[in-house]
């Protein structure tokens, strides 16, 4: 037989086509791990809010869910019991409200600052300074408020009392900065380069740029850092325990001392009432309440970074 029609050998087959099963069997072990990762927040967050409306439904058993929402006291925890949910809101309320005013135009301006005008250098040395803030514990924050800030206070207002919502949120307010900026500064230089080298063609300063260009561009995820700053705000509990008096009243003057949801779920947790007795359910319709005015707060959100990422 001719030597062109001998059979040729097998051609080898290469290394990568070899470990194509193996490979294959890897990859979805890592897909497996990364979707358990992934689902363990979901059942956690299931199992949380599982357990809230259980305890909530044994709760409202017992208590009128409207005499919950319309009643102007809350003493749990008196012979003669109340249940309005409202007097810990407001003071919930109105301590947030406060650490927004500080903290939103506050970490605004440095995430501005940072992201359009620090040099690298400046840059370098100010990231660390916001992230060693951030990882103070909040109980030195609470301690911070009542004996340094509340005495200067004082100082300007001298019928101040010693404890009051309007120490402990811009105690909160300064606490919340690094989480505002850090996202607002990451967001901001996300923007791409020709968005601002079109504003400088057209004449704009780097102000006039950052505020009128950079600034909505960067609209979602600015927007994000706001509703995550508001989640932490209405969830602190160390500083308002400490600083803000936990007592239950329908306060809108944050000048005046006043508890909120966090602060009285740790009051009743390290309590000694017993367990399924009405006054410790409470702490789960409180928990409740807390949990839906976050999730209002986080689907506005949502709302607005979807929307003004439509636009922009």
């Amino acid at each position: 037989m001719p030597s062109s029609q001998a059979v040729s050998s097998p051609r080898p087959v290469s290394d990568r086509l070899a470990k194509r099963a193996s490979r294959h069997v890897k990859e979805r072990i890592i897909e497996a791990i990364l979707f358990a990762s992934a689902a363990i927040s979901v059942f956690v967050t299931l199992g949380i809010v599982y357990v809230l409306l259980k305890e909530s439904m044994v709760f409202f058993s017992q208590v009128s869910i409207v005499d919950f929402l319309t009643d102007t006291q809350w003493t749990p925890l008196f012979d003669d019991a109340h249940f309005g949910i409202m007097v810990l809101l407001s003071g919930t309320a109105v301590s947030s409200f406060v650490a927004l005013l500080v903290a939103i135009p506050l970490g605004t301006i440095i995430a501005i600052y940072l992201s359009e005008f620090a040099t690298s250098h400046i840059r370098e040395i100010a990231k660390p300074i916001l992230e060693v803030l951030s990882g103070i514990p909040t109980v030195v924050f609470g301690f911070f408020a009542l004996l340094f800030v509340t005495p200067i206070l004082q100082w300007f207002l001298p019928e101040l009392p010693g404890f009051s919502l309007l120490s402990a949120g811009i105690v909160m307010g300064i606490m919340i900065v690094p989480i505002i900026s850090s996202i607002s500064e990451d967001a901001m230089r996300a923007v791409p380069m020709a968005l601002r080298e079109g504003s400088y063609a057209m004449g704009a300063t780097r102000l006039q740029t950052a505020l009128r260009v950079v600034f909505p561009a960067a609209i979602s995820g600015i927007a994000a850092a706001y509703i995550l700053g508001i989640a932490r705000a209405v969830g602190e509990t160390m500083i308002l325990a400490i600083a803000a008096g936990m007592q239950p009243n329908l306060v809108w003057n944050p000048m005046e001392p006043a508890a909120t949801i966090t602060s009285f779920i740790v009051q009743v947790a390290l309590g000694d009432l017993p367990h399924g007795s009405v006054g410790y359910n409470t702490i789960f319709a409180a928990g409740l309440t807390l949990m839906l005015f976050t999730l209002v707060f986080n689907m506005f959100g949502f709302w607005l970074q979807r929307r003004y990422r439509e636009r922009y």
